[in-house]
């Protein structure tokens, strides 16, 4: 028998056949103009019933929402959900907001009401999140702000209590960049090219992003139709990405704008490219010709396979652990080294701002700063540009201060 609880918006039941409570409400069948009857199950009641009421915020019911308001935590995922719809941000945008959704919901302001909510409560809330990353608050305060502006834009709110709202800064320090140092890197390619395909299966992968700086994800969403071999260049404009349920799935771009973008192959690279492109030719089921399909279960290659292969490699040669990414870091960290200005990395890496570039490899590039300085000041000397000055005797307003050395001292007292 089903116990039955019915009101305007719908009705919760539980089948005790199934063990589970149902949700019955009535939606619009867009196609058709008419109202049809669906049913979802859920493993409480309370389930049940918070997804009837989520439905009437969904219908902008204003006569519910003025009787029981609407929490801070629905407008959330009502954007959220309202964008996806429109296919205004991809599945894997969808997985990282939400995220972002669920860190606010834990939050007592995720419960009150979007009309209720203040500047101060708003602020004490990102004030209590500085333990994460200055990236992480910034999600935080722009989802809630894209809430607010929902809310007004729908009439639910006159004022928006974001205004004078502030970012606080984290106190979480970044971690240091982590690249191979060149005596590593040599050992570590060595190794690699020393091996064969099935000694090492992600070899050719290593590769691309040691020396071509590739994000994992970048690189294992390479088909062969991305490779020109003409013009000796790769067309990276895809991502594996992580999904709604942790699935591995393909993004339709890369992780940025930016992203797009067309890459030279370095001369010494180029043969390992052409053997993992006849690799994926000659492989059964790849319909899609990817580079580094390794298995006929999975699609995609795996980014956590690829760490654990890097592991155990490095445990091998006694270098200190890191992940894939750093492969990337050792590329830029190279690129510097070499001479590489900031502008020019910043496109080569898929950087969206030059900043990024420079706040990522701040302390890379300062190690070099001396040494940049030190040809301007040798550059100054050689055009005449300044004089060198007489160092004997420096004259200030307060004095005179001597500037010879106390060996010279030591002489001028002898005589």
């Amino acid at each position: 028998m089903n116990n039955d609880k019915s009101d305007a918006n719908g009705s919760v039941y539980f089948r005790k056949e199934r063990n589970r409570w149902m949700a019955k409400y009535s939606v619009k069948d867009y196609t058709t103009g008419k109202m049809v009857v669906r049913r979802k199950s859920f493993l409480t009641e309370e389930d049940a019933q918070n997804f009837l009421k989520t439905l009437e915020f969904q219908k902008e019911n204003p006569v519910f929402i003025k009787n029981n308001g609407i929490p801070l935590a629905e407008i959330l995922k009502l954007n959220l959900n309202k964008k996806k719809e429109m296919n205004l941000i991809s599945e894997s945008q969808y997985n990282r907001v939400l995220m972002s959704i669920k860190k606010i919901e834990k939050s007592y302001i995720a419960q009150k009401n979007i009309d209720e909510i203040t500047t101060d409560d708003i602020q004490g809330f990102l004030n209590s999140q500085v333990e994460f990353s200055d990236s992480t608050i910034k999600k935080l305060k722009e989802q809630i702000g894209q809430a607010f502006k929902y809310a007004i834009n729908r009439g639910y709110i006159v004022r928006n209590p974001m205004d004078g709202v502030i970012k606080p800064k984290s106190l979480k320090e970044k971690p240091p960049i982590r690249a191979m140092t060149v005596e590593e890197e040599s050992k570590f390619v060595d190794y690699i090219t020393s091996k064969t395909l099935e000694e090492c299966p992600y070899r050719n992968e290593f590769l691309i992003q040691l020396f071509m700086g590739l994000r994992v994800g970048e690189c294992l969403a390479l088909s062969t139709s991305d490779i020109d071999l003409m013009h000796k260049q790769i067309y990276v404009h895809r991502t594996l990405t992580t999904g709604i349920n942790g699935r591995v799935m393909m993004s339709k771009s890369p992780k940025t704008k930016a992203g797009i973008r067309y890459l030279p192959i370095p001369p010494s690279l180029y043969p390992y490219i052409v053997e993992q492109m006849n690799v994926a030719e000659k492989r059964e089921n790849n319909p899609e010709k990817m580079l580094f399909r390794t298995t006929d279960e999975m699609p995609y290659a795996d980014k956590e396979f690829i760490n654990r292969s890097l592991s155990k490699i490095l445990k091998e040669l006694g270098i200190e652990h890191m992940a894939s990414h750093s492969l990337r870091h050792t590329y830029a960290t190279r690129s510097i080294e070499a001479g590489v200005t900031p502008v020019v990395l910043q496109k080569l890496m898929g950087h969206t701002d030059v900043s990024i570039t420079l706040n990522t490899y701040t302390s890379v590039f300062d190690k070099y700063k001396q040494t940049e300085l030190e040809k301007v000041n040798k550059y100054y000397m050689q055009e005449n540009l300044l004089t060198k000055p007489n160092m004997d005797v420096l004259k200030l307003d307060s004095g005179v201060i001597e500037a010879n050395s106390n060996e010279e001292k030591a002489n001028d007292k002898e005589k």
